[in-house]
């Protein structure tokens, strides 16, 4: 994998052209993936405990579990498109995510002193919040920073380095915890140390990577032309078009499979516990789960995002979830040991690598780069509210009917989804815009 130094793709001046430049990643990227990195650590050091911190230690039910995940899967669904808007509208898709990323290390200092159900929701929702603000807006730096034909590739480097922190996170969590029994406190001060120097990370090293379509300034007109012929798009005309270029069919047929889908998936959180109470193996190094499945990601981002630029990224999407339908059957198949524990985390790794960046790719299909951050909002919304629905139905229907009734019926309804989506998304290839 090469990494280029410059930030200009697509032929601008320093950028390699030809074959060699669809093999090269962005600075702007790995730079991206740096910042995701730390804060992955921060959040998924939380993340790896907060089902034994809340059944266990703070003595909730699914129910309650099944709530709080729910908000941190989707509670972010509030503010995404605002901040893919906002983003687009000003031009300053780095600042936006700044704010972002901001909040969320600030909202992070709460869970020091969290300690009931009311006082976590609301730390986790300014949390998640704060990833609703950020996500689309680095998703379209990346977008800006990368060869259309690489793009693929560039979010699964990306993700590889997000998920290099998601393994670290958990690592840290198991580690602290085996030192210092019921060292929660400790892992919540690391968590908030690694957040804030993500921060600074990004607020000093990133680029703030425009849209190259906007209208020259005056700056940039060269003596030989006549300013005054130069026609600038006013301002309610641009906001008027940016929001037809949002109602294409297929960036709506688009919406309509994240929506299926996600209401279909559940979080891993989830998987986990039904694991656990299957397995000593699961259930004596529970945080490490969280490890390995973000260390199969990390093995599969990269070579699953280059063969999506080669096969098909909507193929790759559809099949992803048939690895997560895998994962469903592997976690309630009445075989108990290490073995299917690892087969499950690998397939649940492999999932979120055919899925995960490729969401965005899919959006940017759809769209124009003025609005591309807005696409990606729009459909991690869809996501976000899906899975919060999903986080809190399921919680109910386990403690309705019980754990593996539960997987049954998820198993299933996914299993009939998957055909469904395919269809809808092959109907959607004719309406790709040109980006």
């Amino acid at each position: 994998m090469y990494i280029s130094l410059t930030n200009r793709p697509g032929g601008s001046e320093g950028t390699p052209k030809g074959p060699k430049a669809a093999n090269r990643v962005s600075s702007v990227v790995i730079s991206l993936g740096v910042v995701s990195m730390l804060t992955d650590i921060s959040s998924e050091s939380v993340a790896a405990i907060l089902p034994l911190y809340v059944t266990g230690v703070l003595g909730l039910s699914t129910v309650a579990y099944g709530i709080l995940d729910g908000l941190y899967q989707g509670v972010s669904a509030i503010v995404r498109i605002g901040g893919g808007w906002v983003a687009d509208l000003g031009d300053q898709p780095k600042w936006v995510a700044f704010f972002g990323y901001g909040l969320s290390a600030i909202a992070r200092i709460g869970l020091l002193f969290a300690s009931g159900f009311g006082a976590l929701t609301a730390v986790l929702t300014a949390d998640r919040l704060g990833k609703g603000i950020r996500t689309a807006p680095r998703d379209s730096l990346i977008t800006a920073a990368s060869q259309p034909q690489n793009l693929a590739a560039s979010f699964g480097m990306h993700r590889a380095l997000d998920n290099t922190g998601a393994a670290i996170g958990p690592l840290l969590a198991f580690i602290i915890l085996s030192i210092i029994p019921n060292g929660f406190s400790t892992v919540f001060m690391v968590s908030v140390t690694f957040a804030l120097v993500g921060v600074a990370v990004l607020g000093i090293i990133v680029p703030n990577r425009r849209s190259n379509t906007r209208a020259r300034s005056t700056e940039d007109i060269t003596e030989t032309e006549d300013i005054a012929e130069t026609t600038v798009e006013p301002r309610a005309a641009r906001r008027r078009n940016r929001w037809r270029e949002l109602n294409n069919p297929g960036l709506k047929r688009l919406l309509i499979v994240a929506g299926i889908l996600g209401l279909l998936t559940i979080g891993d959180g989830f998987i986990y516990l039904v694991l656990q109470s299957r397995s000593s193996f699961a259930a004596q190094f529970f945080p490490l789960l969280y490890v390995g499945t973000n260390v199969a990601f990390l093995a599969f981002a990269v070579p699953i995002g280059r063969l999506a630029d080669r096969f098909g990224r909507a193929r790759t999407f559809v099949l992803g979830h048939g690895l997560l339908l895998a994962a469903y059957v592997s976690a309630t198949l009445p075989i108990t040991g290490a073995a299917i524990t690892i087969v499950c985390l690998i397939l649940l790794g492999a999932y979120y690598a055919a899925t995960d960046g490729i969401l965005s790719v899919l959006a940017t299909q759809f769209t124009t780069s003025e609005t591309r951050a807005t696409a990606i909002a729009a459909a991690q919304t869809v996501v976000a509210i899906a899975r919060f629905i999903s986080a809190a139905g399921f919680g109910i229907l386990w403690f309705a009917i019980g754990r593996e009734w539960s997987m049954t019926v998820v198993s299933i309804g996914i299993a009939i989804a998957i055909p469904i989506v395919a269809v809808i998304l092959r109907g959607a290839r004719r309406y790709r815009a040109d980006v």
